[in-house]
């Protein structure tokens, strides 16, 4: 059976010679055994140096904003996209951030993508390689080898993923979603059944733990401003940890209302976070809002408008709704 790698590198090198596309980005071995890099590759390099397995955890659609902007290298570039990251390709298409007709997307199927903090806990120190077998990796260290279920290593967006590709040119590899896929508001409905003052010392403690590294909003696709906020030299809040507990708040709460109604929940702001704050939460909650206050709504299906920017006369009003129904802040 042909695996899903000599498939892509057959699609690749096919889509290449016929000038389908003259690059690719995709993902190449990092330094560590369990790290892939995000990397756009010329039609020579491609070949050989291209990976894709459980490893490739990266979102590459927001490196298209600057593959297909105005002063970008001609041609189209070929990209390859695993369900939850199409939704985001999507997404910036429909908000001119991406030049769709630029970009030949090349849909991967998926299981799921591996936590390397999950792998390294579970598999033990002096991890040399690792080898997918099935359900199972193989983790080879310097004390021995171990077996790993590739279920208990998932990262947590994997864990209640349904997401199937969108618009993709071609999609190679089985659309596959990981087992017994679970709610992926159940966080949410936790944070709901807190009282205010728990929620509070909740997110005090969580959010207190950040760095402002930035690598939230660097690799957030929704966020794509030319210029933001927290670069801004003159607004006091420039690219510097929080001086005090407001600060600390503000910075994730404004930016997870920046992104709202265009997160499409892919999960890449939990996953780089290096203080492993659940940030996805904050997202979840505002997409859980929406479609109480509106109804089901999915960023990143190229279907209806987003309801933060549209207006029916059958809105509700949207305080009294949540006095209504108990919903938390």
């Amino acid at each position: 059976m042909q695996t899903i790698i000599s498939q892509l590198e057959e699609t690749i090198s096919s889509l290449l010679a016929d000038g389908t596309a003259d690059r690719v980005l995709g993902w190449e071995t990092g330094e560590q055994p369990w790290e892939r890099t995000p990397t756009l590759f010329s039609k020579e390099e491609a070949a050989g140096k291209l990976v894709y397995d459980s490893f490739c955890g990266a979102n590459l659609s927001k490196y298209l904003i600057g593959e297909t902007a105005p002063e970008a290298q001609e041609g189209r570039v070929l990209v390859l996209l695993k369900p939850c990251d199409s939704y985001s390709l999507v997404q910036l298409a429909t908000e001119h951030r991406v030049d769709r007709d630029r970009v030949y997307a090349l849909g991967v199927g998926c299981r799921g993508t591996v936590d390397p903090d999950a792998l390294r806990r579970l598999g033990g120190k002096g991890i040399l390689s690792v080898e997918e077998q099935g359900d199972q990796l193989v983790v080879h260290t310097l004390y021995g080898d171990r077996q790993v279920a590739r279920g208990d290593v998932l990262l947590e967006r994997c864990r209640c993923c349904t997401k199937t590709h969108q618009d993709c040119d071609q999609v190679v590899g089985e659309e596959l979603t990981p087992p017994q896929a679970r709610d992926r508001f159940s966080g949410v409905s936790r944070l709901e059944k807190m009282t205010p003052d728990q929620r509070f010392d909740f997110w005090r403690q969580e959010l207190s733990k950040c760095i402002r590294c930035n690598a939230c909003r660097n690799v957030c696709p929704a966020c794509s401003c030319v210029s933001c906020v927290f670069d801004n030299e003159g607004s006091g809040v420039a690219s510097k940890g929080g001086s005090d507990s407001f600060e600390d708040n503000m910075f994730h709460i404004i930016r997870a209302f920046h992104v709202a109604g265009r997160c499409t929940d892919c999960g890449e702001c939990s996953r780089v976070c290096p203080q492993k704050i659940p940030l996805y939460l904050l997202n979840r909650k505002l997409i859980w809002d929406m479609d109480r206050l509106y109804g089901q709504y999915e960023a990143g299906t190229g279907g209806e408008r987003n309801p933060l920017i549209s207006y029916t006369m059958e809105d509700v009003e949207p305080g009294q709704a949540l006095t209504e129904r108990g919903a938390g802040v």
